[in-house]
């Protein structure tokens, strides 16, 4: 059986495959959101001592437990012991959850392109209104990127209870992307070996371009800089050590099951320890590099924004105080208004709801995550760029590459369990296996193309994975450790490599990532014990802004079931195989 597996065609391909899944969107648009919030330079403290004791040994037990059973995760744990067969499901249950949403991420970053060959680009400016006498007065309260994400794209509705019509050019899109997937996996590693050449080295292209373009901006420099000045205090704030470890675990993809499908494919003698300490060290050297480049970005459109408010600023008082052109200039703004407050107190007090308050810092400060800083805060920094059609379909090509990469990973982590099974390839070719599955997740992800489409995107990607998958890796390496045995498995380790486990890698796979994981899942039950009723915000298109609504009670049973549906299965699996073993010793009883 061994012999007839597939492999990958050298080692390389397989380390590139492990980039292409694990260097995703949350290295372009999560890492720089916590370096922002959790103090800059000093973020990287917390995040490099977590990639030591929790990232690389987590990887490299993934990787080893893959390489070691030659199975995917069903397969994997159901040798350790039957009883743990759940396990295997759990993350084919998750790693399902994932592809039906974050397909529609590359379906969006389709759409974005398409659109980035026209010029101007459509979310550059506001359109004119019905009566064509000014702007959409809705794209006038927001913003130009903002109208066109949430009404362009999303079409959004107020609320999570109004779902709206399927937007068909989202749903065409949709299909597009799923057609790439299929067409990717279409032929299993044989396929997937050949595209992760691209999808892995693309991006870095694309985000080397990126930085050259970006140092050259104006303004470039304000935003490095409050990158790199470490807020050390933040060091004494436990969050930033929370978020340290769930950036670490979630962006290497622990508990999908990818990683172990990815790793059953290789030779039993490939050097797994070498691998897991590359693609850790080369995922969280991104996440650095991609923070580099976004924050030079961010500076430009920080510096641009409050150069432009001081023009606005400068140009009402000017007109309205007959001052001379330009005698204002940033340096003695403060002191000029504060004397024509002064002096003028009736006329200022008129004029002062209309005075913006500028400031650099400000501006710098305003932290965004995820679909917001991909399709928002880039697009309005690459509208304000010379030639940024160029610029707008470089970003957006990069986007694709990095979903479709994650997504090879994710598929590989459904259908390798499903391929491994007997039963099911017994019936069915594994073109038709892939094809089903992406039948059925484009079918289901049609439900996030819809006006509330955004709404249910949220859900699932806050609550389908987080719980889930802690469980799940702290019960794999509890099985490893303490079912299967740590001397058992050192000594296989042995066997297949021919290289001792060092002292290092034990310690933490019995001890110390265990502990980490357990003290993860408390802070995060507790959070949501703490929160109580979950809130989501809603686009309220009469303000042109977000606003804080709570969840209707069917909303919070779907989370309840999404959290139950994966963890659930690891205990009623198990429980099922001693049903089963129970009744067949009761068979047999008589017999005997």
């Amino acid at each position: 059986m061994e012999k007839a597996r597939p492999l990958w065609a050298n080692p390389l391909q397989f380390v590139f495959a492990c980039i292409s899944y694990a260097v995703g969107l949350g290295n372009v648009w999560r890492f720089p959101y916590l370096c922002q919030m959790y103090g800059g330079g000093s973020f990287l403290v917390p995040y490099i001592i977590m990639l030591i004791v929790e990232g690389m040994p987590l990887l490299y037990l993934e990787l080893a437990v893959g390489q070691r059973m030659r199975q995917g995760s069903i397969g994997a744990f159901r040798t350790i012991s039957p009883y743990l067969s759940g396990v295997g499901v759990a993350s084919v249950v998750v790693s399902f959850f994932l592809s039906m949403y974050y397909n529609v991420i590359n379906a969006w970053a389709f759409w974005y392109l398409f659109h980035s060959f026209q010029d101007p680009l459509p979310w550059s400016v506001c359109p004119l209104n019905g009566n064509r006498t000014g702007y959409d007065e809705e794209c006038e309260k927001a913003s130009s990127t903002q109208y066109f994400w949430y009404r362009k794209t999303l079409n959004i509705s107020p609320s999570i209870q109004e779902n709206g019509s399927v937007q068909w050019e989202l749903a065409l899109c949709l299909l597009l992307a799923w057609l790439v997937v299929y067409l990717c996996i279409l032929r299993g590693t044989e396929s997937t070996g050949k595209v992760v050449y691209f999808t892995a080295s693309l991006p870095y292209c694309v985000l080397i371009i990126y930085l050259v373009r970006g140092l050259t901006l104006h303004g470039a420099t304000n935003g490095l800089m409050y990158m790199f000045t470490p807020k050390m205090e933040q060091l004494a704030n436990p969050k930033a050590w929370i978020n340290g470890a769930t950036q670490i675990f979630f962006s290497l993809g622990l508990g999908f099951g990818s990683l172990i499908a990815f790793a059953s494919y290789n030779e039993p003698s490939s050097n797994c320890q070498k691998h897991a300490i590359i693609v850790s060290l080369i995922n969280s050297s991104t996440s650095i590099f991609a923070s580099i480049v976004t924050f030079s970005i961010y500076g430009f459109k920080a510096t641009f924004n409050y150069e432009n408010c001081l023009r606005k600023v400068s140009l009402l008082l000017t007109n309205t105080f007959d001052l001379e052109d330009g005698f204002l200039t940033a340096s003695n703004l403060e002191q000029v208004k504060g004397y024509l407050a002064s002096a003028y107190p009736s006329k200022y007090s008129e004029l002062f709801p209309h005075i913006r308050n500028c400031s650099l810092e400000s501006e710098l400060d305003t932290a965004v995550q995820g679909t917001g800083l991909a399709f928002i805060v880039y697009t309005e920094a690459i509208k304000n760029m010379e030639v940024s059609q160029l610029w707008s379909v470089l970003y957006f090509f990069m986007l694709l590459m990095l979903g479709i990469g994650s997504m090879l990973g994710n598929t590989a982590a459904i259908l390798t369990p499903l391929t491994d099974s007997k039963i099911i390839s017994s019936y069915l070719p594994k073109e038709a296996i892939s094809g089903l599955v992406c039948l059925v997740s484009c079918a289901i992800g049609m439900v996030f193309t819809t006006e509330a489409g955004n709404y249910w995107f949220d859900i699932f990607n806050d609550y389908a994975a987080t719980l889930s998958l802690l469980l799940i890796v702290l019960v794999e390496t509890i099985a490893v450790c303490y079912v299967y045995g740590l001397r058992r498995f050192e000594s296989d380790l042995k066997a297949m490599t021919g290289r001792a486990l060092s002292w290092y890698w034990k310690v933490m796979w019995a001890g110390v990532s265990p502990l980490l994981i357990v003290s993860l899942l408390i802070f995060y039950l507790s959070d949501y014990i703490l929160t109580g009723t979950l809130k989501y915000q809603a686009w309220e298109a009469s303000q042109g802004q977000l606003v804080t609504k709570d969840y209707p009670a069917y909303a919070l049973a779907a989370i309840g079931l999404l959290v139950a549906a994966s963890t659930m299965c690891i205990p009623l699996v198990a429980l099922g195989t001693f049903v089963l073993h129970r009744l067949k010793r009761g068979d047999a009883a008589p017999v005997a």
